[in-house]
């Protein structure tokens, strides 16, 4: 059950994600609350929940919105049965990952800040900082970019205190998109630059293709871009979700693509590109990225 729980997180996060489902779906299986809660002592949580925790992730990037909502709401009812604050930390800790993700900010803000206030009582640093990271990020998405600048920077430099290189191209990539809001695109580059540079020393890659969507998005801000390069950017984007079956990054790859597209007056193309995406999606149609789609499917008709 461990081996299974750890090879499942490893490879989601280095983006062999169907593989690293397969093992959380074994971990799950094989757990036995009577047999198994005690270990959350051992090993700092439980590893039912942290398993949810990353099949969760797993299964929004592989296109399954809803059964990762399910997964995270589990991990957090899971948690809080068990009576370990560690546990109960680190499912929300993680839990945001999927509601933000899906700019779902209502349910993200609200784990976000149970797990600020748990982490104070407790005196747990890396939740606290794990916590404002993601606060952060909610800002950035919620046209806060000043706040988020400030609350990610300070934040991102005390989970690096402490060891932790974990998530940190998310992070970046948040603030550089924050930055670019501002206006000072020398920053936002530089955190771009600096987020490739983490995903090829820790190979951890499952976030990589919406870095590089993101820096086209950030091209197309910059004074003086161009809108090759935008491109260039977009299906470098496109062909990394691809490789990893990474559904809901091609999604949001191919409408970034396609809006480029469509202003350059290849609405055919358009949409030959992002239909064949939207029409492999089975559920999360309530989810922002799909209702965005259809819409964008429905101009380009």
């Amino acid at each position: 059950m461990i081996g299974h729980g750890l090879m499942g997180a490893s490879l989601v996060l280095t983006a062999d994600v169907a593989e690293g489902r397969a093992h959380c779906d074994q971990a799950i299986a094989l757990y036995s609350a009577a047999e198994h809660r005690q270990l959350g002592a051992r090993f700092g949580q439980d590893v039912r929940v942290s398993n949810l925790s990353y099949r969760s992730l797993a299964l929004w990037v592989l296109g399954y919105p809803d059964a990762a909502l399910a997964d995270m709401n589990r991990a957090i009812s899971d948690a809080r049965g068990t009576g370990q604050a560690a546990t109960l930390m680190f499912a929300l800790g993680h839990a945001p990952l999927t509601p933000l993700i899906e700019w779902n900010y209502v349910s993200a803000a609200t784990v976000i800040e149970e797990v600020i206030a748990l982490s104070d009582e407790t005196g747990a640093l890396l939740w606290n900082v794990a916590g404002k990271l993601n606060r952060g990020w909610l800002f950035a998405l919620t046209n806060k970019a000043h706040d988020a600048v400030h609350l990610i920077t300070t934040a991102l430099a005390a989970w690096r205190s402490t060891g932790a290189s974990l998530f940190v191209p998310w992070h970046l990539s948040c603030l550089a998109k924050a930055y670019s809001e501002l206006g000072d695109f020398d920053d936002a580059w530089r955190c771009i630059s600096e987020a490739v540079t983490a995903i090829e020393a820790t190979k951890e890659t499952w976030y990589e293709a919406e870095v590089n969507r993101i820096a086209g998005e950030i091209t197309l801000l910059s004074p003086g871009s161009e809108a090759a390069q935008a491109e260039a950017y977009f299906e470098r984007a496109l062909a990394i979700a691809r490789q990893q079956q990474a559904k809901s990054w091609e999604l949001r790859a191919s409408m970034s693509l396609a809006r480029l597209w469509r202003d350059q007056g290849k609405v055919s193309e358009a949409r030959e590109l992002l239909a064949p995406v939207y029409g492999w999606f089975t559920e999360g149609f309530e989810t922002r990225d799909l209702k965005e789609a259809k819409a964008l499917l429905e101009e380009l008709a």
